[in-house]
């Protein structure tokens, strides 16, 4: 009866979260870049990344693939299916590398590393994302991509994944002792 308790709490917590990231970005989106208007900063990531933290890297990825499809065919329709694939597979890499590192300790070292590194592979994979995506979205080529990618691009996925991280470890562990009270499980 515990195990079901516990299934039971993790499913609504994912879905609750899944939800908190839909509603984030349909209100909160912004540019960071002037150089770059179109990039939008928005703070869907963070119930997603606490998601990881709380359940560990797999269901952090099962909440990544929800969230992409559900905010890729309603409040980010316009970039349809490359959206999708640019998002999950940036914030996919955050969250198995972040969430891997967090996974094997559980303590705020763990958690600020996890995070550090999972900015900047966000980021890397974002540089890699725009080069082959952005050129076949917007019919621009590949060295226009390239030219925007210090002015812009770098910064921006810097800055947003830095701002995500920082709320993320600043609300963390409040939302931890909420849902599983004073005492996390140890890792897994």
């Amino acid at each position: 009866m515990r195990n079901v308790s516990a299934n039971t709490r993790k499913l609504t917590t994912l879905a609750m979260l899944a939800a908190l990231a839909i509603v984030l970005v349909a209100l909160i989106h912004f540019p960071l870049v002037p150089a770059a208007p179109f990039l939008e900063y928005d703070p869907a990531d963070i119930p997603i990344f606490i998601g990881t933290f709380l359940f560990g890297p797999a269901a952090g990825l099962a909440l990544t693939a929800v969230v992409c499809v559900i905010q890729g065919v309603t409040v980010s329709a316009a970039s349809g299916p490359i959206g999708i694939i640019m998002h999950f597979l940036a914030t996919g890499t955050f969250v198995l590398l972040a969430g891997n590192l967090y996974r094997a300790h559980r303590t705020r070292k763990a958690a600020l590393l996890g995070l550090a590194a999972g900015t900047l592979a966000m980021t890397a994979v974002m540089c890699v994302c725009n080069l082959v995506f952005t050129p076949l979205f917007m019919g621009s080529p590949v060295g226009e991509v390239v030219k925007l990618l210090l002015p812009a691009i770098i910064p921006f996925n810097l800055a947003k994944a830095a701002i995500n991280s920082v709320i993320t470890y600043l609300v963390y562990k409040p939302i931890s002792r909420l849902v599983f009270g004073e005492k996390e499980p140890a890792a897994s």
